[in-house]
């Protein structure tokens, strides 16, 4: 199924606490791979004036959606949270598979996959979340590592911004009063203590306009003028790679990097916004700004559009956007054009391939935030972003600096400034020497960097490996990788009890049922992986990266978070479990055929199907059944394979040693 479910808010705070205690992880996420700051580093900046404890966030896009993604990059360090982009048009039907992390990165999915309320809502849910641990004290947070900035991110038109729905989203951002307080009211009676934390209610005070390829300037001029005077946000434009026109574009992406079988569509050009435009509504809206005292910035970049000449997405998409590795040069090489013509007098937010390794010379560039994704949807997921602040501090210690600021000035040797350059001038402030030295910077990093072998062709055309062997319900050789590089945290791991289990076939003389023992039901793989599927939006991330074939989110067993979306969804295999007054349920669906699985506190058992209904002890595994109320027609089989497939699941989900979505 690729619709996303939101989970209810007090089931959150539940699976939270309790994973912590039991596991020392947050959905999934160890705290051993968690950033939670270094007391003898300040990695904090400004954005917009206003402060926040790292420069480093997701990009809007798979990591800000649902409020467990967000909580996930705030616990990997990110600290300006660029949330994922809404419009007025909550209804797309987005192809699947999505996402193709195969090297470089391509997608074909743009904006939210939920409703906006339910967008506001999910926002507002990982705003309180990421209070409440913070005050919980459970997390070992270094001093001053708790501020945060939560960007809103629209598109795409101005006629959508200023409907109805958009305003109210827009509204409901800047005072979430009401939401609030129906949350509240959902923390568990357990954590009651955290209902009279003062939630801020105000989520957002910058805005980022994410503009589709193609939005004229004077739209983008207008939307922007828009929020500035009618919202009093802080904004950026993200603005497109195709700002470099085309010639420099292709020079770069097809000549200097080689990737000479990626092709830019010249409509590509023809549409987007022209470089003399962008740098005209820039002046106008940096007036604009001025005037109303906010701020105004641009991010380079958006993803590139490409044609799409390979087999992974539907034949229907004609174009798909690059990211990673190739972005990177592109984006970096408009943040330097863009410095030559304006200076340092508008920040840049960046986005294009940002890794553990290019992270720390974008910091030394001063841009903020500095937002990742495309490096996420990697094997680790969230657990990469700790790396970049390790190699953010080894190199901050190699000059011996402790701030972001100190960096900036002193990276020289790291792709930074001539000291010479940098000897202070009478009467200049500490920010305006940074800023000076940010812009030389620049000029050094972006000029060495499509020469950088990193970024070439050639390093970047290798798939992830296959083995050859394909997954099967309960086999695999359970390395894991489908669990991290799930933004959603849809994959999970459980254990099933090693056993080898007779299978019976009942059999209907006319009268009574006869046992016809057949084969071994053999679960000889204690690790386990399932997928939770309120939370898989079949982006296929996690076939990319599975070593066998036929993708987790396919393969696996599939639980779903209520039985109102089992019975929906009928064309997918899986199952619903319920635990409640004693009982344990079970509704499966094998190949489409239904079953039904009851067990009481006594042990009783009632299995349904199509065309019978029984009920037995569970210990007799079928062999002796008291009762038949449906009576089955003469020579008709009950196979107990899929009673002992369901049985042992609902053990091993609802096992108090396991934690996941379905056992909260």
């Amino acid at each position: 199924m690729a619709e996303l479910i939101p989970y209810p808010f007090g089931k959150l705070i539940k699976r939270i606490f309790r994973e912590l205690e039991l596991k020392g992880s947050i959905f999934d996420l160890p705290l051993r791979q968690c950033f939670l700051g270094d007391p003898a580093k300040d990695f904090s900046v400004k954005f917009h004036g206003l402060p926040a404890s790292t420069p480093y966030g997701p990009a809007a896009g798979p990591h800000s959606q649902l409020a467990q993604n967000i909580v996930l990059s705030w616990l990997g360090g990110s600290r300006i949270i660029e949330l994922k982009t809404v419009q007025i048009n909550d209804e797309l039907k987005i192809p699947r598979p999505c996402i193709d992390m195969h090297n470089v990165g391509y997608n074909v999915e743009w904006s939210q996959e939920l409703k906006l309320q339910q967008s506001v809502e999910e926002y507002v849910k990982a705003s309180m979340l990421i209070e409440i641990l913070t005050a919980s004290g459970r997390l070992p947070l270094a001093k001053g590592f708790n501020d945060v900035i939560y960007d809103m991110s629209v598109g795409y038109d101005l006629a959508g911004i200023q409907s109805a729905p958009m305003r109210e989203f827009v509204r409901e951002m800047m005072d979430a009063s009401r939401l609030i307080e129906k949350l509240r009211r959902e923390i568990p009676k357990e954590y009651a203590g955290w209902r009279s934390l003062n939630f801020n209610p105000r989520l957002v005070k910058t805005l980022t306009l994410s503009t589709f390829h193609g939005c004229p300037p004077d739209e983008i001029e207008k939307i922007i003028r828009y929020f500035l005077t009618e919202t009093g946000l802080h904004c950026v434009v993200k603005l497109n790679p195709t700002l470099l026109g085309k010639k420099e574009a292709r020079r770069l992406l097809n000549g200097e990097l080689g990737y000479r079988d990626v092709m830019i569509p010249d409509s590509a050009f023809e549409k987007d916004t022209r470089w003399e435009q962008a740098a005209e509504f820039v002046e106008s809206l940096g007036r604009t700004a001025a005037e109303s005292g906010l701020g105004f910035g641009v991010k380079f970049s958006n993803t590139l559009i490409v044609e799409n000449k390979r087999s992974f997405f539907p034949p229907s998409e004609k174009v798909m956007y690059l990211s990673g590795r190739p972005l990177h040069v592109l984006a970096m090489h408009l943040v330097r054009k863009f410095r030559k013509a304006f200076g340092m007098r508008y920040p840049i937010s960046f986005a294009g391939g940002v890794d553990r390794f290019n992270f720390p010379d974008a910091v030394a560039l001063g841009l903020t935030p500095i937002t990742a994704c495309s490096d996420l949807l990697k094997p680790g997921g969230y657990g990469r972003s700790k790396a970049y602040f390790q190699e953010l501090v080894k190199r901050m210690d190699a000059v011996g600096t402790s701030s972001v600021g100190e960096f900036v000035l002193s990276a020289w040797g790291a792709g930074g400034a001539d000291p010479a350059a940098l000897r202070k001038n009478p009467g200049e402030s500490f920010q305006e020497r940074v800023a000076r030295a940010a812009l030389l910077n620049t000029e050094s990093y972006v000029s060495k960097l499509a020469g950088d072998p990193r970024y070439h062709f050639e390093n970047n055309r290798d798939d992830p490996k296959k083995i050859g062997s394909r997954l099967k319900l309960f086999n695999c050789i359970t390395c894991d990788k489908c669990v991290p590089v799930c933004p959603n945290d849809a994959n999970f791991t459980y254990s099933l009890p090693a056993v080898e289990i007779p299978v019976v076939k009942l059999v209907w003389n006319g009268s009574d049922f006869e046992e016809k023992e057949t084969d071994k039901l053999v679960f000889d793989k204690k690790h386990q992986i399932g997928n939770f599927a309120d939370f898989c939006n079949e982006c296929g991330n996690c076939d990319v990266f599975c070593p066998e074939d036929g993708g987790p989110y396919v393969l696996k067993p599939r639980f779903f978070g209520s039985l109102d979306s089992w019975r929906r969804f009928k064309d997918h295999d899986g199952f619903y479990l319920d635990r409640s007054e004693g009982e344990e349920q079970v509704w499966g669906r094998f190949g489409g055929k239904e079953f039904f699985l009851k067990v009481s506190e006594s042990k009783q058992v009632v299995y349904e199907g199509e065309g019978f209904r029984i009920l037995f002890w569970e210990q007799e595994r079928g062999r002796s059944v008291q009762n038949h109320a449906k009576k089955p027609a003469a020579g008709a089989e009950i196979d107990m394979t899929y009673f002992h497939i369901m049985n042992w699941l609902r053990k091993a989900i609802f096992s108090p040693k396991e934690v996941n979505y379905i056992n909260v």
